[in-house]
This record gives structure tokens, sequence and C-alpha cells, in this order.
């Protein structure tokens, strides 16, 4: 969903996973936030003015105007921005000790693995231009084992942090809903089910999975030469 309110928040963002864990909180937090495309098919991302933002030429990246002490306040790397932003407005995050650490863990988790893994899972079974044997099983197999880890965990509780709604669930859900593509079979793992089921009901995260939903990649359409050198060709490794 496009915001084109006038709001301290500037969100650079693309519909992909990534954007939409911020999206979400976004719109669990109920503050107000503009959104500014990044066409990473088109290159947007290796734009000068937005590698100001983002050095690592990703999305996305938030600005916000009213910041700490009221300065600006830009932040990279979606696990960051969760964190930023549940400091900010003193939600999605525990306050006990135990309750803080278990959803940075799992947090964490998302960021160094579940997200990274399912990418390559993603990339070796959908958009590689040949079928590499090897890298399809390997980020394959890698993928169930980690939706079995998931399950397992949510074996212990509603949510990752136990019984509590925080940003780790916000940094997992947007991933699990593409379990298909990375060679998972949700109706083998109830746990991950039931914890999909619950958080798909909530008001704000229908809403923040609407995220630039009029750019999405209608059904069945491929990318173009130029789409793919930009997200996947030499351009992504050239010096900047």
């Amino acid at each position: 969903m496009t915001k084109t309110t006038k709001t301290t928040i500037d969100l650079y963002a693309w519909p992909t996973p990534n954007a939409h864990k911020i999206s979400i909180m976004l719109e669990e937090t109920g503050l107000q936030y503009n959104t500014i495309p990044v066409n990473i098919g088109q290159g947007d991302q290796f734009k000068p003015e937005f590698l100001k933002i983002s050095p690592n030429n990703k999305m996305p990246a938030l600005v916000d105007h009213d910041g700490p002490d009221g300065q600006t306040m830009t932040v990279f790397e979606s696990g960051a921005i969760l964190m930023y932003l549940a400091e900010k407005t003193g939600k999605f995050m525990p306050k006990d000790p135990e309750g803080y650490y278990t959803t940075l863990q799992w947090l964490m988790w998302q960021m160094a693995g579940f997200g990274p893994m399912l990418g390559q899972a993603h990339h070796f079974r959908i958009y590689a231009p040949e079928r590499v044997q090897y890298a399809y099983d390997r980020y394959t197999n890698e993928a169930q084992r980690l939706y079995k880890v998931l399950d397992n965990r949510l074996a212990q509780g509603a949510y990752l942090a136990s019984d509590q709604y925080t940003i780790a669930d916000m940094a997992v859900y947007p991933w699990a809903l593409h379990a298909e593509k990375q060679g998972v079979d949700l109706s083998t793992l109830p746990n991950v089910q039931r914890w999909m089921d619950a958080i798909g009901a909530r008001p704000a995260v229908q809403a923040g999975l609407k995220l630039l939903e009029e750019f999405k990649r209608p059904a069945g359409q491929t990318m173009t030469d130029q789409e793919r050198e930009n997200m996947f060709g030499k351009k992504q490794y050239a010096a900047r």
C-alpha cells in the first residue's frame, strides 16, 4: 500500500519479504509512513542517492526525520530497522531480559539463516537459468531443515518468543509465505501452519502485505533480460 500522507518516516522498499517485514511493523505500530519505491528490476538500488541511504545497495531502508533527539536517522538492514522501530515505539520487543534475548535470538536466526538460505533455495529452484542439481538439492534440503527448526520451536509456544508476538515473528512470516517455492510442504508442519494462520489473520499484517502491490509481477510473467541483469548479473558486484 503506497502511503502519500505527510509523515516523518520514509520507507524505501519494493514488494519483497524483507520489505514486508517493515511494512508489517509500521502497520502494527500505527506509525504513518511514506513509501518510496526502489525498483530493483530497473536498478534503482544502484543509484547514488539510494546508496547514501543504503550503502549495501539493498532495500528496505528507512529514514526517520524525527529520530532520536529530533534528528534525522537513517537505518538500513531489515533486522536493524525492526529493532529501531521497536525501540522508537516501545512495542513488540519484550522488556524482560529473557523475552528480549529470546526475541533477539530468533530475529538473528532469521537474518542469518532462514532468510538467506530460503532466498538461495528460491533462486536455484525458480530463477537459475539452468538447473544445478547440487545447489538445488543443497538449498532445498536446508530450507526443509530450517522449517523443521521453526516447527519445533512453535511446538513450545504460540509465537517465537513463546507467548508474545514480536518483531521476530514479523521477520520470519513473510519468508514463510513462499514455502512451496522453497520446496517445503507446510501440511507436514502443523505448528508452522497454525502460526501462519494466526499471524495472517492480523489486520495490520494484511495491510502490510499490500506494500506496493501495484508493482508486483503478475503470476507467470517472466523477467526481462535487463531485470535479470540488474538483480542477478555482474552489476551486483561492481565496485562503488
